[in-house]
């Protein structure tokens, strides 16, 4: 089951355009139909797939036959003017180009694959799997995927322990409990079999015990089934845990390959945003964001052992969850996170980034950058302002920067980089005092950064370098007698402080 909602989004991404009833985007779509030609049977489902349909009004006309909330009907330009205000139906436009068979993948993939529990990664019908698991085996049943959070878990409480309870409270194993497991070699060896372990009870941490079973698609691990039991199982108990296993397998491939999908047309869309190269106003709206002041979030994670699995780990907490249910849109470029995020107020980015650090694991570092508020069409500057704060972040450190409010530091920045690459005059006042300096160990340059940032004034500029009033005049005399100064020339002064600044002196 799936909303219309989700399903023009997706279908957006494909040229599909929503017609007709546009009011009807909360509609909840169970099925999928597709008439027959060699099958005379009135088909009936939620969405009808018009293949044939020689016009859009027949499009409509078998739509209402087969009781449909939805039709895709292929149609040309002006198509949107044939559909009637009273269709009765949300009529899908679909691109002549687009196949199909590719249509008719992603629909049934999408409205078959079931609701979707809070990660947004495994169908509430695996609820109903462990149930059953856990009628059959005689224990308390847990469903998690490869990071050890949980998707699913049977109403059983039978042999249920406080080890279980905590990791279903927490939606995750808890790391005492990951440690232990990984001491005692137990996710080693569910990564390299297929046959179920017994885990030993450890009152210590509130285990009774386990029988654990990889659920694994080929060589890849999708996820694994716990049942908590005392000792280990044998016999149709065991069979029926490895019978299990192999279905919840089953139920995650479905699952990542209908997130992917949506995680691919979402992706490509911010790319279009972020590089300015789509109608901002179209792309926002098959992401489905409203029109409004928008921030872009740059993002870098970092862990000591992988700092690509780091970044993969970033992405996929981001895009957790459908749609509707978060906030920003993102997608990888490179080795950077990029986040689309609604609203103008900095501080609801910046509890972004912290949310998204708080839900990772605790070796995962993350630097971020924080674009001024933008318009749709202003994103590529967002992003360029938001990998500005970035590269500030990953050199300060402290609090991710705000454009907003750093774009000083930012300048500044800039200007050291100039400086770096010898963009900067080696000659003149700036540059004779620094290699006079350098010669004769005199603190002639930070004197006169002292006098400039005071405004002129030697005792404001003495307070800064530690030493007397006088001390500063007699210097500014000799840093006249070395090189030629005009102080009372606002221009040079000006001049003078970008260079020092651009110098970091």
């Amino acid at each position: 089951m799936v909303r219309l909602d989700r399903l023009v989004n997706v279908l957006g991404g494909y040229g599909v355009r929503l017609a007709g009833r546009t009011d009807a985007r909360t509609v909840q779509l169970r099925s999928v139909a597709m008439p027959d030609p060699a099958d005379e049977r009135q088909v009936v489902g939620d969405v009808l797939l018009a293949v044939g349909a020689a016009s859009v009004a027949e499009a409509i006309a078998w739509a209402r036959e087969a009781r449909a909330a939805a039709v895709l009907v292929r149609a040309g330009d002006g198509a949107a003017r044939e559909v009637p205000q009273d269709a009765g139906v949300a009529v899908l436009l679909v691109d002549p180009a687009v196949s199909w068979s590719q249509l008719a993948g992603i629909v049934y993939g999408l409205v078959l694959e079931g609701r979707e529990t809070e990660s947004g990664r495994g169908p509430t019908d695996l609820f109903a799997l462990a149930d059953s698991l856990a009628d059959v085996v005689g224990a308390a049943v847990t469903i998690e995927d490869r990071l050890s959070r949980v998707l699913a878990y049977s109403r059983s409480q039978q042999a249920g322990d406080p080890a279980r309870l905590e990791t279903i409270l927490a939606r995750q194993v808890p790391e005492r409990l990951r440690e232990l497991f990984e001491a005692r070699g137990v996710l080693a060896r569910l990564a390299a079999s297929d046959e179920p372990i017994f885990v030993e009870p450890d009152p210590e941490h509130g285990l009774t015990g386990r029988m654990a079973v990889a659920a694994r698609a080929g060589r890849d691990v999708l996820g694994t089934v716990w049942a908590t039991c005392d000792r280990p199982l044998t016999g149709q108990r065991l069979t029926a845990l490895s019978d299990g296993a192999r279905t919840v397998a089953l139920h995650l491939l479905r699952s990542r390959a209908s997130a992917d999908l949506e995680r691919q047309v979402e992706s490509d869309l911010v790319i279009r945003l972020l590089e300015g190269s789509a109608d901002a106003a179209t792309a926002l709206s098959q992401l489905g964001l409203a029109p409004g002041p928008m921030r872009v979030i740059a993002v870098r994670a970092g862990a000591a052992r992988d700092r690509a699995a780091a970044l993969l780990l970033a992405f996929d907490r981001a895009t957790t969850g459908f749609g509707w249910s978060r906030p920003g849109r993102s997608t990888l470029l490179g080795n950077t996170l990029y986040t689309i995020l609604p609203g103008e107020e900095a501080q609801g980015a910046l509890a972004w980034v912290a949310a998204l650090q708080a839900a990772l694991p605790p070796e995962v570092e993350l630097v971020a950058g924080i674009g001024a508020p933008a318009g749709a069409a202003e994103l590529p500057a967002g992003r360029q302002e938001a990998d500005e704060c970035l590269a500030l972040h990953e050199s300060a450190g402290g609090a991710p920067p705000v454009y907003d409010e750093s774009w000083g530091d930012i300048l500044l920045q800039r200007l050291r980089a100039a400086a770096r690459t010898g963009r900067t005059p080696a000659r003149g006042p700036v540059g004779e005092l620094r290699r006079h300096d350098a010669r004769h160990g005199t603190r002639y340059v930070a004197t006169l950064r002292a006098w400039l940032e005071a405004q002129g004034d030697p005792v404001a500029a003495a307070e800064r370098l530690g030493v007397h009033p006088n001390t500063v005049r007699n210097r500014l005399r000799k840093i006249g007698e070395i090189t030629p100064l005009d102080l009372d020339d606002a221009r040079q002064r000006l001049a003078m402080i970008i260079q020092l600044a651009a110098l970091g002196e």
